[in-house]
């Protein structure tokens, strides 16, 4: 096997955790919101923690399922922009676009199509999650493809300011900040649109899961940036970034 097409496989193989992750995250989007842990703050810690964000004394970290397959869109963009290039990862970037529209396309298409009685085994659950899908995906999409694009540009500006040296600061200073993007665009999104519970009746509210949704996204950009190096370290032999000469 080539190493030209060893190259495109892992290309298609980033390419194709992307995707799952990006229409994963947006089929379950916020159906269902899962807490990650939760705790009693000492007394120190709640002086310094804004009473918004706690119940009390104890702080939930509690995030939409779909955030939990989101961070992955980032770290494989990473990898991309790092292996092939930023035109690739923005054309990655489009892709998911279009591909989280096509498959709304194709729900619609379903949703329209006449039932076919006594044969279909979970219609209700077919267009409850159908109902909600639109206007998840749509949130998810404005939200995603400004902070996918604010990634991609962030990255290649950090590594031109660097000269292509200190992967840890260009992966986490582009992932961190469009993280905050993504979080803020979609929770407001959805909640201007009503489609988040009905505790979630106040801009506070909203703000708490913002937090909550970024704080996750924080600690998994830094959790990613051993998982970016071991990557980018395993993987060098298949480098073609064509701006490569020019920041080295």
């Amino acid at each position: 096997m080539s190493q030209n097409h060893q190259r495109d496989i892992l290309f298609l193989t980033l390419s194709g955790v992307f995707l799952t992750a990006l229409v994963l995250g947006n089929v379950i989007g916020t159906t269902k919101f899962v807490t990650i842990f939760s705790f009693n703050m000492p007394e120190w810690l709640q002086a310094i923690t804004p009473s918004l964000v706690r119940d009390g004394s104890l702080y939930t970290m509690s995030v939409p399922a779909g955030v939990i397959a989101y961070p992955f869109t980032f770290l494989a963009t990473d990898l991309i922009s790092e292996l092939f290039g930023r035109k690739k990862a923005q054309l990655v970037v489009w892709v998911g676009f279009f591909m989280n529209f096509f498959m709304l396309f194709l729900m619609t298409v379903n949703h329209w199509l006449p039932n076919t009685n006594g044969v279909s085994g979970g219609l209700d659950l077919f267009e409850g999650v159908y109902e909600f899908m639109i206007g998840n995906t749509i949130a998810s999409m404005v939200a995603y493809l400004t902070a996918q694009s604010v990634d991609v540009r962030l990255f290649h500006y950090w590594k031109k300011k660097t000269k292509g040296k200190h992967l840890w600061l260009r992966n986490n200073a582009s992932t961190m900040f469009s993280q905050l993007v993504d979080s803020t665009a979609i929770i407001l999104i959805l909640y201007f649109a009503n489609n988040l519970g009905p505790n979630i009746n106040t801009i506070g509210a909203a703000v708490i899961l913002i937090v909550n949704s970024y704080l996750f996204k924080f600690f998994f950009a830094l959790f990613d940036t051993p998982l970016f190096y071991i990557g980018v370290h395993l993987l060098k032999n298949f480098d073609e970034d064509p701006e490569r000469s020019s920041v080295n």
